[in-house]
Order: structure tokens, then sequence, then C-alpha cells
């Protein structure tokens, strides 16, 4: 992977065709009506209170500050910069303010409305916010492609971490030692596709592998003891399980809105069509470099973590994710063209929603798969921590050298002293651009020079 590739792919992005500024302003106004309908919401920290204001044991007012509150650093710190920098769209930017602007809307009416004017402000004010940093004498823009490589590369390890918690380290080891000879078997011998995918795939095929097989023998050993002599039997599915009703009640009100959910599959499936949008932080600089076979492969490991959370939450609560398990994420960037993505999204949609009560009941049984998936999740966090402050401290040293490392590193150590005022994952990259902005009044004040190059 070449970094002409990343530059090339960074300075063309942004400046959409319209079809594409139509579909995404048209995405925003379906997922700020359907947040509005508090039928689904992206922010999964969001989506446990939306049982209370189903239930109207909470205001719209209150819930959206709820929503507010666990989103606005992920818009700004995160999705804004990781567009800026790639290129491409992402989740954050799109589908983070929709949920807020969503559940803030008094009428229903109002709601696609708001949406629509925010996805209008992404595809027509982004473009001219890019070619304005890019004329500044400190473009910390094209600095910020330095993150690519780390977020990249340390991102392929999140399976070895995840096993490692869960199954121990020698098992982290060897996971460790076979994802690094992946990559460098793929490097030597298949360098024009991403290093990281082989060893992706493996890592996470090992901890799904050792995971179902420790559910097997727990369950071979809870049957021998259930018809060892002496042994009591117990009836573990009572027929007055609250929760097992709620569950219940909250899969019938979601299937109720069925064609409504396949609308929202198909327009996010062709949006990932088109090329301009990722579903990560990886996968961004995937797009941009032209790698879709390879985003599609790190977006599909992802669902992995994602499933039993996604799926558990929308049964708890009523409301289900605005990419549902995020199938439509891979699927998309694969499809040959938008109608076809059309029609696949929505079926991908539709059979998530009538399956849900399935698949909770399926996740019952396999507690340590459960496990995983939250071992996985917390995995992406830690080395998508590591490579986004990292990558961090690389732009800071293209655009400012030590001082520019000082501004940068300084302002993240001042956010973890005052408690992350900014959450720690978008911490970094906003740093970034306060440090950039800095610079380039340094720069006018003739108090600082830009580095060549």
């Amino acid at each position: 992977m070449s970094t002409t590739g990343l530059q090339l792919a960074a300075d063309a992005g942004l400046d959409f065709s319209l079809p594409q500024q139509l579909t995404v302003i048209l995405l925003c106004a379906l997922t700020a009506f359907i947040s509005h309908m508090a039928l689904a919401v992206f922010n999964d920290g969001v989506r446990p209170f939306m049982l209370d204001f189903i239930h109207g044991r909470t205001t719209r007012s209150a819930t959206t500050a709820v929503s507010f509150g666990l989103s606005a650093g992920f818009i700004f710190g995160l999705g804004a910069p990781m567009a800026l920098s790639s290129g491409v769209l992402n989740p954050w930017l799109l589908f983070l303010p929709t949920d807020i602007l969503g559940l803030l809307a008094p009428k229903k009416w109002l709601a696609p409305l708001l949406g629509a004017g925010w996805g209008a402000v992404v595809v027509f004010g982004l473009n001219g916010a890019n070619e304005v940093a890019h004329d500044l004498p400190v473009d910390f823009l094209t600095a910020m492609q330095q993150m690519s490589t780390p977020i990249l590369f340390l991102f392929t390890l999140f399976p070895v971490l995840a096993i490692t918690k869960q199954f121990g380290r020698a098992w982290g080891a060897a996971a460790g030692a076979v994802e690094l000879a992946l990559v460098v078997m793929t490097m030597k011998l298949w360098p024009d596709i991403f290093a990281g995918a082989l060893a992706m795939a493996v890592g996470v095929l090992l901890l799904i592998g050792l995971a179902v097989r420790k559910d097997l023998v727990q369950r071979k050993a809870d049957r021998q003891a259930a018809t060892a002599p002496g042994a009591v039997s117990e009836d573990s599915t009572p027929d007055d399980d609250p929760m097992a009703s709620l569950f219940s009640a909250s899969a019938t009100r979601l299937r109720r809105y069925l064609p409504l959910f396949m609308v929202l599959g198909a327009g996010v499936c062709v949006l990932a069509q088109m090329h301009i949008f990722g579903g990560g932080e990886a996968t961004s600089f995937l797009i941009a470099k032209g790698h879709f076979s390879e985003a599609a492969q790190v977006d599909f490991y992802r669902v992995f973590g994602f499933v039993p959370l996604i799926a558990t939450t929308a049964l708890a609560s009523g409301a289900y994710g605005i990419a549902g398990f995020t199938l439509v994420y891979p699927i998309g960037y694969l499809m040959p063209n938008p109608v076809l993505a059309a029609v696949v999204g929505a079926a991908v949609f539709a059979l998530e929603v009538l399956a849900l009560s399935s698949i909770g009941k399926v996740l019952g049984k396999l507690p340590s798969v459960r496990d995983s998936s939250e071992h996985l999740r917390n995995a992406i966090t830690d080395s998508l921590h590591l490579a986004i402050l990292f990558g961090s401290l690389m732009a800071a040293n293209a655009m400012g050298g030590g001082l520019g490392i000082l501004i940068v590193g300084g302002l993240y150590l001042l956010n973890e002293a005052m408690g992350r005022p900014v959450v720690r994952m978008a911490a970094a990259p906003t740093a970034v651009i306060i440090g950039g902005v800095l610079l380039n009044i340094l720069y006018w004040l003739d108090l600082f020079t830009p580095l060549k190059g």
C-alpha cells in the first residue's frame, strides 16, 4: 500500500457527485426520523436509555442531553478529523448527530428536516473546510494522514489482545506469533493487499474457535452432572421470566416497523457501495486507498464484537442500531452497483430484525462467545487508542517537529489530568487540530517557521 495512493485518495475526497450528495442527505433525514421515533440509535451507550423514553418515564429533552453528552466528543474529536484526514465519511460524523437531532426534534416532521440539514452541512461544508485547511501555511490535514499506518497495523492485533485477556498468556503468545508470521508472509508474497487482513482473519477465527470449544466442553460437563445419580433437576426457563417477556415485546415492536428498517438497510448499504464511507477508523483509510475487499474483511471481523451487544441492548430497550449488526458495511463495499446494494441491504436488515429473538436465545446458551464479544470490543478500543495516539504524535511531528509534539502531547496529557472532558479516543485527533491552528497563529506572528515538505 503506497503513501502516494493515500495522498491521491485524500486529495480527491470530500468533493461529492450529485447522487452521492443526495444519498447522504436523504440517509441523514431517514436516520434522524428513526431516532425521533425511538426505533434505532447509532450510539451503543444511548440505547439502554431508550427504554425509559419509549415508556414515557423520561422526557425527550433529557434523553437528548444524554445522547449529546455521550456523542459530542466522538463527532468533533473523531468523526470530523477522520473524515478530513482520510477523505472518507464515517458513522460518527453522520449518524451520531442525527441521533441527537432526531431526539431533539419536538415534531415528527421536523426530525427529517433537521437530519437533511446536517447531511447538507457534511456534503457541502466539509469540502470547503478541507480546501481552506490545505491552503494554510501549516497543513495539519495532510499531516494527519500520518495516522493511517499505525491505525491499520496496530488494529491488526486486536484478536491477539482479546485471546490473551480471555484465554491466557500462552494462547495470546501463540496467536501473536501466528499473526506476525502471517503479516510478514503477506507483505512478502502479496504486497498489493493489506498485510493485516489474513492475520486478523486467523486471529478472529482462533478466538471464536476457543470460545465455542469452551462452551461445548462446559455444556457436556453440565449434562453429565445433571444425569449423575442423585442430581436434582432444575427448571431454568420459568414461564413468567420478566426478561423473556421484555425481550419478546421489544422484538415485536421492531418487527412492526420492518419496512422502515428495510429502507434504512438499503440506504446504509448504498452509501457503503459508493465508497465515500467507511464503517471504522481502519476501514476509512483502506477505502481511501481503494482497498475495498480488505475494508470489507476488517468490518466483517468487527461484527463479531458487536452482534451480542447490539442484539441484547436492542431486545432490552426496544431500539435497534442505525447500522444494525453493521453487516451492511462490508456487503456494501463489495456490491457492483447501488441497485443491487439497496436490494441486498434491505434483505439483510429484514433478516436481522426477524432473527433478533433467536439470536438472543442462542447467545444465552453461549456465555464464552458473549465474553469473547466483550473482549473483542475492549481489544479494538485498546489497539485503536494506542494507534490514534501514536499516529497523532506522528502528525504533530510532521507539521511542527518538537514544538508540534509538545503542543499535541501536552494537550492530550492535560485532557487526561482534567478527567478527560474529551473522550480518550477523540482526544489526540482533537489535539492535532488545535495544535495545527496554534502553529498557524504562531506562523502569522512570525514565531514559527513551517517544516519543509
